[in-house]
């Protein structure tokens, strides 16, 4: 190629992902990406329609619901109009703010089932502010790690790790072990992404080591010890600890290959199966579905999960590759969580499954990262 013909490519070639007006489909328009879409769409209507069974078929729930399905994505929505590099910026500030935010709950946050997590603000209703985490624990570190060359080096990753320890323990000390785990796993699904040398990931898997049987002797509340001894041994208190996996492994079990039908399960219906609508939805979906249809539930999930990987390794930084990662682990994180606590190979904890259970500050807080990956696939 000629140094002229070169310079002519290069002078009408896009550069750093953009297309002109002409070129750009209405999707990337409107800054969204409608394969997402779609599948968070069919997860919507599915959730829903589950939730109209689960809640003993109460209008009432599934429209507050749906309520909270359109405000998500409204939310979804606006923030994907804005730039990627707006929110690298902002990360260091909403971070400071969510922190600020843990320590209110911790002086002056209400009590709630023997738990300190949500902060009353007149006018607006409670508010949770380790759900602010969920988002700004991977946009921290990510921003932190962006600024110079990956891997990172050491000194950034210790630095890393002390970001995201500071609301770890203060989440965990509302108590609050399920999201604290949550939020310190995105976090280091930052650091994970960023290139880590398999030396570091072996050491810290032998510090891990080493810190879990302290925790368990110093750190963890009664209840959560029990709850682990429970899932080894849920039988050993039916009536008691192990009453939800008992009841739950039997509705799952009870919906053999092809399920018993729409509206006809049991266990959720006659209220053998606590928490049928939130925490244990995919319980009574299984019973009522079957195999079939919890195959098919997890595939959806799969198809959003790698189309945001497929988001994040399209992108032409080192932040939005780092944050459309760190969400897709972390939205993989919540469903094997919440079905491997209700299968009963995992303890039972309060996260919820994605867009299944009923609750409105969980769906809009997942619609929100998504909107953040709609902006770092359709901003280049």
């Amino acid at each position: 190629m000629s140094p002229s013909s070169q310079y002519k490519f290069l002078r009408q070639a896009p550069r750093d992902g953009l297309s002109t007006a002409n070129q750009l489909s209405r999707w990337q328009q409107l800054h969204l990406d409608p394969w997402l879409c779609l599948f968070l769409i069919l997860n919507a209507i599915l959730g829903l329609t589950v939730l109209y069974s689960a809640s003993a078929q109460d209008v009432g729930l599934v429209t507050k619901q749906a309520m909270s399905f359109g405000i998500g994505f409204a939310v979804m929505f606006g923030l994907a109009q804005i730039p990627p590099k707006v929110y690298q910026a902002f990360s260091p500030y909403f971070y400071v703010f969510g922190v600020l935010c843990l320590i209110a709950v911790m002086v002056f946050g209400e009590v709630r089932m023997g738990a300190q997590r949500w902060i009353d603000i007149p006018g607006f209703g409670s508010v949770q502010p380790s759900e602010f985490m969920k988002i700004g624990m991977p946009m921290m570190v990510a921003w932190f790690l962006s600024r110079k060359a990956l891997p990172p080096s050491f000194s950034q990753v210790i630095l890393s790790l002390m970001l995201i320890v500071v609301p770890f323990l203060l989440i965990a000390e509302q108590p609050d072990l399920g999201t604290s785990l949550l939020v310190l796993a995105s976090g280091i699904f930052v650091l994970f992404l960023s290139g880590l040398s398999w030396k570091l990931i072996a050491a810290a898997a032998g510090a891990a080591g080493i810190i879990i049987p302290i925790a368990w002797e110093f750190l963890l509340h009664d209840y959560q010890r029990q709850r682990v001894l429970t899932l080894f041994n849920p039988e050993a208190d039916a009536l008691g600890t192990g009453w939800n996996i008992i009841q739950s492994k039997t509705a799952i079990g009870s919906g053999g290959f092809s399920g018993k039908g729409f509206l006809e399960g049991t266990q959720s219906h006659l209220h053998f199966l606590p928490e049928g609508h939130t925490d244990f939805i995919i319980a009574a979906y299984s019973e009522e579905f079957g195999l079939i249809g919890v195959t098919l539930l997890i595939l959806l999930y799969c198809a959003i999960i790698f189309r945001t990987f497929q988001i994040g390794l399209q992108s032409f930084h080192n932040y939005g590759r780092l944050v459309a990662g760190a969400f897709g682990l972390s939205f993989f994180v919540y469903v094997f969580v919440n079905a491997g606590m209700v299968s009963g190979i995992l303890p039972v904890v309060g996260v919820p499954l994605p867009f299944m259970s009923y609750g409105g500050t969980a769906i809009i807080t997942l619609m929100s990262t998504f909107g953040l990956v709609m902006s770092i696939h359709t901003h280049r």
